[in-house]
């Protein structure tokens, strides 16, 4: 379902369900936000959002079911059975989100500049990554 570029306006707005209407206060706020600084914004659909934006980098961190949950695990201090339902749920409903409102699919390698594993190379790593990534791209589109 793409809301956003159906145009909803006066009385249809007032029909939308109060969730798309959050989504397209998210989505509004997202652009402004980009329009007026550099920002990192982390899920929300922000890759769809901006889209048309080419300053843009779009990145997907996952990473091995083990990692995710000792870590859900750690951060919640719940055993790892409990720990494995927080995932499961969790990505189930980052998912349907993200299929929902953005038309796409969550975690499909085309919706992204990059897709990267955090279990191989670890948090630091993957903010070193991205940002060798933003300064390659800026060289290449100079």
């Amino acid at each position: 379902m793409d809301t956003y570029s159906i145009g909803y306006s006066g009385s249809a707005y007032m029909d939308m369900p109060i969730n798309h209407k959050v989504f397209l206060a998210q989505f509004d706020t997202i652009k402004k936000l980009a329009d007026e600084e550099s920002c990192v914004i982390v899920g929300r659909c922000a890759d769809y959002a901006l889209a048309e934006y080419p300053n843009r980098v779009s990145v997907f961190i996952c990473g091995n079911e083990e990692d995710k949950i000792r870590h859900l695990a750690e951060k919640h201090e719940v055993n790892e059975a409990k720990a494995r339902d927080i995932m499961i749920k969790t990505d189930k409903k980052r998912a349907s989100y993200y299929n929902y409102y953005s038309s796409k699919r969550w975690g499909d390698t085309k919706s992204y500049d990059l897709c990267i594993n955090s279990s191989i190379i670890g948090y630091e790593g993957v903010v070193e990554l991205i940002l060798e990534y933003i300064r390659i791209k800026k060289e290449h589109t100079k």
